[in-house]
């Protein structure tokens, strides 16, 4: 297979790593180990060094080993960023647990979902969420509810106060063990458990660590931890990630720009693995208040598609270079990146990083291998694809093949091996029978000066099958007219491309991590 990226080969991107096989347990150990009066997590005004996160869950896994906790068992953790997270993910996983990931903004027919699917039962929950989860308890296979308060008494911390129980020595296959149970968004029907096992996440932390450019000495970095933990990009481009390199984990429980400008000024992060929506409130807020972002030395991006003209202005106030990557739940996430050392291509995820393949194929069959600049379905092969689906084999066969996980997305490379995401296969506009990619309008929509969010969607048109509609939301104190944005995208796009409905909106829906919804737009659109 022909692979130009391997020319992009230099240090800080390498083809290949070591990837041992151990358990994500392990991993953490030989940072505790080297970095014991190291800051590991910083929560507003409290710090953890590494050797009290390894007491703290070494003392909580002997508590929840205690409790009855052993191999296979489902451990569900419905949290917020807050120490109590890490602590519980590694926990559980000393008892040779598997972690589910939960959202603490599901509803219940979400989180009954989620519960039934693994047939948890041990949750480790934000007390805010202990009425929601108490109502559903009894259609559930639910025996303990562990609360966590940041304020009041709670069970997290009785169970933290529980010295000396016997700590749990569970031999872990770490290619073979799941680790996490992470659910797919669910774009069609019931969202998916993706199994990620103890090697994948291992992998996907190593390959991360491997092509994220560390610019002070090792044990010194501090990661802005934005990005929800229970979100596989958070997971492993923060979480595991900053562990592996000894750096600070700077938690933040949402997202709130005043509150997050304050956490920079404060703690001065070094690295921020953000979210395209993070980026531009950060650009628009420091455009009008004059803010200071240099001291973010290495910024990534990643879980839906950066545009240009967002990036480029982003780079210019800031000082730093956003280099854009890409991943998906069913690879631990992270499959490709713009090298933070070497060549760089705005509006690109970049190159596969370490120990992974990637081609464009035949959206249609899934199989030709199309040639260079062509638009076809992105596969990707490597240690950091998933086991499968839990309890759903057919649906696993449908998107693994010989180890090449189908993503669904579209894409092409150029003659360099970057790759450029032009949509999801389900996005895709067909429009009087000429393919528009929503992204391509949305770079567009973004140059407008007036313009602070734009989602571009298909709605079904009796005569051109499906037509274009712009949702747009002008930045606070300017307005636009329906006119005035097809008349901006008329100067830059073919005719066919043009939105024919423009709506303006106060916000648009959005996902935990802050991706666009588009599917709750195609779905009032077609009520």
């Amino acid at each position: 297979m022909d692979r130009p990226w391997l020319k992009h080969v230099v240090k800080g991107n390498p083809q290949e790593i070591e990837i041992p096989e151990i358990s994500l347990p392990e991993l953490l150990n030989q940072s505790i180990e080297k970095y014991a009066q190291h800051t590991a997590m910083t929560f507003f005004h409290r710090t953890y060094t590494y050797e009290q996160l390894g007491d703290s869950i070494q003392t909580m896994a002997a508590a929840l080993y205690n409790m009855g906790i052993s191999k296979g068992d489902r451990v569900a953790l419905m949290l917020p960023n807050c120490p109590q997270y890490p602590i519980s993910y590694y926990a559980a996983l000393t008892c040779g647990a598997i972690i589910v990931q939960i959202n603490p903004m599901y509803k219940s027919s979400e989180l009954l979902h989620v519960l039934n699917d693994t047939e948890t039962e041990v949750i480790i929950a934000l007390d805010q969420t202990i009425p929601l989860i108490e109502s559903i308890k009894d259609k559930t296979s639910l025996k303990t509810i562990v609360d966590v308060s940041f304020e009041n008494d709670c069970k997290f911390n009785s169970l933290l106060e529980n010295k000396g129980l016997p700590i749990p020595d569970i031999p872990i296959d770490p290619k073979e063990d799941i680790a996490v149970l992470q659910y797919t968004g669910g774009t069609t029907g019931r969202s998916k458990g993706a199994m990620l096992t103890h090697y994948n996440v291992v992998a996907n932390t190593l390959q991360s660590a491997a092509t994220s450019e560390v610019k002070t000495n090792l044990g010194e970095e501090r990661i802005l931890t934005i990005s929800p933990l229970f979100h596989v990009y958070g997971m492993t481009s923060a979480m595991n990630l900053n562990f592996k390199i000894g750096g600070n984990l700077i938690l933040v429980p949402k997202f709130d720009v005043e509150q997050v400008a304050e956490v920079i000024e404060k703690t001065k992060p070094t690295i921020f693995p953000g979210v395209p929506t993070m980026y531009n409130a950060l650009l628009n807020y420091c455009k009008e208040h004059h803010f200071d972002l240099s001291v973010l030395k290495t910024c990534i991006s990643g879980s839906a598609p950066l545009p240009v003209e967002m990036l480029n202005s982003f780079n210019e106030l800031s000082g730093t270079t956003v280099a854009e990557g890409y991943g998906l739940s069913e690879a631990s996430p992270v499959t490709h990146r713009n090298p933070i050392a070497g060549l760089q291509k705005a509006g690109s995820i970049g190159i596969p990083i370490p120990n992974t393949d990637a081609k464009i194929v035949d959206s249609a069959t899934g199989e030709d291998t199309l040639p260079i600049g062509e638009v076809g379905e992105l596969v990707v092969k490597g240690p950091q694809i998933m086991k499968g689906y839990w309890g759903m084999p057919e649906e696993t066969q449908q998107v693994l093949k010989d180890g090449w996980l189908s993503t669904g997305d579209l894409a092409r490379m150029d003659e360099d091996g970057f790759f450029y995401i032009v949509g999801r296969k389900k996005e895709l506009i067909i429009a009087s029978g000429y393919n528009v990619y929503p992204i391509e309008v949305e770079d567009v929509l973004y140059k407008h000066p007036n313009v602070l969010e734009a989602a571009v969607i298909g709605v079904p048109d009796k005569y051109r099958g499906e037509t274009i509609k712009a949702v747009v939301v002008c930045k606070e104190n300017t307005s636009l007219t329906e006119e005035e944005v097809i008349d901006h995208c008329r100067k830059e796009l073919a005719a066919y491309k043009v939105p024919r409905i423009v709506e303006f909106a106060d916000e648009l829906p959005k996902t935990a991590v802050g991706k666009i919804l588009k599917r709750a737009l195609k779905e009032e659109a077609n009520a």
